[in-house]
């Protein structure tokens, strides 16, 4: 599922009610949670972080930008903060199944329309620049709100949207696109400030002033202190003391998490406080993570344990909380710290009891329905997969296919993880289908946008079990090759999930059939229907084969 975050600044941290306003535009729309508010009364500034659906993130931002330019007035603007504007920055980040690229063009697309509809000039920053030189957001918000009037005049400061004219009471606004920040620091056995510094001086991008033997500063040609860079790039880090831990951190910002993880600067600052005669005794997350970030460190240290990394995703981050003391100072709730966690839906069929959710199967409601018991199949069949995998792992007698039970595991673990989403992608498409038919249908434009929505809703019905399908025949082509590696006291638990894919496919297949007959696009249902039938065909043809592999072998 693609999930975007997007963390405007408000030039505003005082009036609650402009606050409260704000925040009131972006839960007016539909896929977007509202994450975090956290205003500063002497910045007189206030970062709110959202996120959700793309499309739903993107009209939450316009909708909250529209409410600080009503409520706003720059002209009146006093604090500590650089700014240039009533909503100052607007930066979206990619958070899951999201590119860097994607996060760019919604940052255009906010632009375009704050500036056409809001009038309000619009600078793009960062990975969204339209210049070099307005990558930096330094360089864009030079002078802050007090240059603009002068900006306005100049044509080298033309905006990327909106009127090259000085808006009083909005100012300016800067969006753009970035990666996600992680703000991460790690505790140290000591109180001294200064050799924490020291060690966050060694780590950072930035690193220190070069020093010749003597300790005297080096300069160059120009006077200027020379610098030697520091071991991480993206990478900023100091240290300080902690009167309320009672001990020195180190406190760092990670701007780029997939080129410099947080579990690689720990393990680089456990090595070098040992050497210091210093320990790690834990480490600190501030704010929230993206799900993928914690779930590499804990596979990173799964791997270093030469454990299966083919577990629950759950159990992999508790392996990272463990082996990183996340838990140290306070306790850590994958609830509440993971980004996905944190937004998902609490009414998700996929969380119900087995009970409740064939409880509410069983009642007259059409949702969950068969389609969404396909997913579950197949989550099942995902599950049994890595389920064999795992106890094939470090078993006697199972020596030379270890690298192929480590591999098949995790891939298991993948289709089920995706084939629970799945379960309410199902029933969600189904509730989009029967909106579209509730639309009113009194006048010739209303049918029109009826019957396109009804079309629209029928296609996304067919298209979330044809996922279900296509994940099908992944499921079984995992089996097959699962089923010859696989611990032979689990050979039967490889031939039920042959058969739950199979019956996953086949159920699949028929809400594709049921939902195609309400189509008008030939040429969608002509591919359909021919790509489900294939896909058919494979599962069938797979499913034979292991089921005479395993009934050979009982």
């Amino acid at each position: 599922m693609k999930l975007m975050e997007c963390v405007p600044n408000f030039s505003e941290g005082r009036d609650l009610g402009i606050l409260d306003a704000i925040a009131g535009a972006i839960k007016s729309v539909k896929n977007v949670s509202l994450l975090d508010v956290d205003p500063g009364a002497d910045t007189n500034r206030t970062v709110f972080t959202m996120a959700g659906e793309p499309e739903a993130v993107v009209e939450a931002a316009f909708q909250a930008i529209k409410k600080a330019a009503e409520l706003i007035d720059m002209s009146k603007h006093t604090g500590e903060h650089p700014r240039m504007g009533a909503t100052d920055v607007c930066p979206f980040i990619p958070i899951s199944d999201m590119t860097m690229e994607e996060c760019v063009e919604y940052a255009r697309k906010l632009g375009k329309r704050v500036g056409e509809e809001l009038g309000i000039p619009v600078y793009l920053y960062e990975n969204a620049a339209s210049k070099p030189e307005w990558r930096n957001l330094a360089t864009v918000r030079s002078g802050e709100y007090e240059a603009l009037a002068t900006k306005a005049k100049d044509p080298a400061w033309k905006p990327d949207f909106g009127p090259q004219s000085f808006n009083a009471k909005s100012g300016a606004t800067a969006i753009s696109a970035r990666e996600f920040l992680i703000a991460y620091n790690i505790n140290l056995n000591t109180r001294d400030k200064k050799k924490a510094h020291d060690i966050a001086l060694s780590i950072r991008e930035s690193g220190r002033s070069a020093r010749d033997e003597k300790g005297k500063l080096i300069r160059d040609a120009n006077g200027e202190i020379v610098k030697t860079p520091g071991i991480f790039s993206h990478c900023k880090a100091v240290g300080w003391y902690i009167d309320g831990y009672n001990r020195a951190q180190i406190s760092i910002n990670l701007t780029n998490y997939k080129i410099t993880p947080p579990h690689a600067v720990l393990d680089k600052v456990r090595e070098m406080a040992h050497e210091m005669g210093l320990e790690v005794t834990g480490s600190e997350l501030v704010g929230l993570i993206p799900k993928a970030a914690i779930l590499e460190a804990g596979k990173y240290y799964l791997n270093k344990m030469n454990e299966s990394t083919g577990i629950p995703e759950r159990m992999i981050m508790e392996t990272a909380i463990q082996s990183m003391g996340l838990a140290e100072l306070s306790p850590f709730d994958l609830d509440k710290k993971v980004i996905e966690y944190a937004i998902a839906k609490t009414d998700r069929l996929a969380t119900k009891t087995v009970i409740d959710f064939c409880d509410v199967l069983s009642t007259e409601s059409p949702t969950p329905g068969g389609g969404s018991v396909a997913a579950l199949c197949l989550a099942m069949s995902g599950a049994l997969s890595a389920m064999v995998a795992n106890l094939t792992i470090d078993k006697k007698g199972y020596e030379k296919v270890q690298d192929a039970a480590h591999k098949y595991a995790p891939m298991g673990q993948s289709i089920k993880e995706r084939a629970i989403h799945c379960i309410d992608v199902d029933s969600d498409a189904f509730d989009i289908m029967m909106e579209a038919m509730r639309l009113p249908k009194k006048t010739d434009e209303e049918i029109q946008y009826r019957n396109q929505q009804i079309e629209l809703g029928t296609q996304g019905a067919i298209i979330a079990p044809l996922n279900v399908l296509r994940m099908s025949l992944e499921a079984l082509e995992l089996v097959k090759e699962v089923a010859k590696i696989g611990n032979i006291n689990a050979l039967s638990d490889a031939g039920v999930a042959a058969l739950t894919a199979l019956a996953a496919a086949k159920a699949a297949n028929f809400n594709i059939l049921i939902n195609l007959q309400s189509i008008t696009d030939e040429d969608f249902k002509k591919k359909t229907l021919a790509e489900a039938a294939l896909l058919i065909k494979k599962c069938e043809a797979l499913t034979d084969a292991v089921d005479k592999d395993v009934s050979s072998r009982l």
